[in-house]
């Protein structure tokens, strides 16, 4: 079995960055993309926000310019999700689903995150046509409209409010009679004449219109029962986000599901890096999993170069001592 210099798992910005960094550093990375290639920007309608692209672009076609530049530098596309990972021993084991095993003497983890779920009808269905898990991306698209927003938490009144840039109308959806975001911005959402709110109540389904946007939401109070159906052009979901690191649990130190790392992408384990969502619970934005995907290529270039010199047991010897900063 060949080993490999540097194995990449995930495919969103951050993996294919580090794709593109350590194809041109001749490390002829292989980079397997899971079951959604691009992550949480190719369902994004358009992005705006990414330098370079003045007029914006939609999410897939960034995606498939992120794979053409890694690829264009050398680095291997394997379509196929990994199961299994050993990093007790190096050279680093990594399993497939597909059954396959391939060794590394590096990995940079870029699984990202998965916003959670409504799970309702039409959610899915209506994704990129209304239903979004990301205002900056898509908020410039509901200019002088009413939209939704569901949850209760800070990202959910931090991205309420910066919809009131465009939205007509947010109204905040929340299953309870307070909300759990800090005070500053519920003081902000509270002063704000565009932001009402909508207490005790749950999202039941979203509904589409003749056009086959969303044209309303049916809506439950959880404590009288009540059912409405709420008009509405865009429903922005935010309940939390599920960080999709659970095969790393108990081989690397996590907080939250979030693997812990230090400044320059360093995971607790010498030679494995983690970049984008999957160590960011904060700015989850495509441009800083972009710039932490470069930072772990050549981390992960810097770990090779030594390893060379030094072997492993010098470079982890050298390496444990770092500290790690939780996302």
């Amino acid at each position: 079995m060949s080993i490999e210099n540097v194995i990449i798992i995930g495919s969103g910005p951050a993996g294919f960055t580090a794709g593109i960094y350590a194809g041109r550093a001749q490390l002829k990375p292989l980079l397997f993309t899971g079951n959604d290639i691009g992550g949480q920007v190719a369902i994004t309608y358009e992005v705006e926000n990414y330098p370079g692209f003045p007029e914006g672009l939609p999410g897939p076609e960034l995606v498939e310019r992120f794979q053409k530049q890694a690829e264009r530098f050398g680095a291997r596309i394997e379509y196929d999700y990994v199961s299994e990972v050993d990093f007790t021993r190096h050279p680093f084991v990594v399993r497939t689903q597909s059954g396959s095993e391939y060794q590394a003497k590096s990995v940079i983890i870029a699984t990202g995150a998965t916003p959670r779920k409504l799970q309702v009808p039409g959610e899915q269905e209506l994704v990129g046509r209304g239903v979004s898990y990301c205002a900056t991306c898509d908020g410039f698209f509901f200019r002088g409209k009413d939209v939704v927003v569901v949850g209760g938490g800070d990202s959910a009144l931090e991205e309420g409010l910066f919809l009131t840039r465009f939205a007509d109308k947010v109204t905040i959806i929340h299953r309870r009679d307070e909300l759990r975001a800090s005070k500053i911005l519920q003081k902000r959402a509270f002063e704000n004449e565009k932001v009402d709110f909508i207490w005790d109540t749950i999202v039941t389904s979203i509904n589409a219109g003749e056009s086959g946007a969303v044209a309303s939401v049916t809506l439950k109070n959880v404590k009288t029962g009540e059912t409405r159906e709420f008009p509405t052009e865009g429903v922005f979901i935010f309940i939390g986000h599920e960080p999709n690191g659970w095969m790393f649990e108990g081989q690397l130190e996590m907080k939250d599901g979030y693997i812990v790392t230090d400044r320059n992408m360093h995971a607790s384990v010498p030679g494995v890096f983690a970049a984008g969502e999957i160590q960011d619970n904060h700015f989850r934005q495509v441009a800083t999993s972009v710039g932490q995907g470069a930072m772990a290529a050549m981390e992960a270039e810097k770990f090779l170069a030594e390893l060379e010199d030094e072997g492993y047991e010098a470079v982890k010897a050298k390496m444990l001592g770092q500290e790690l900063v939780p996302a």
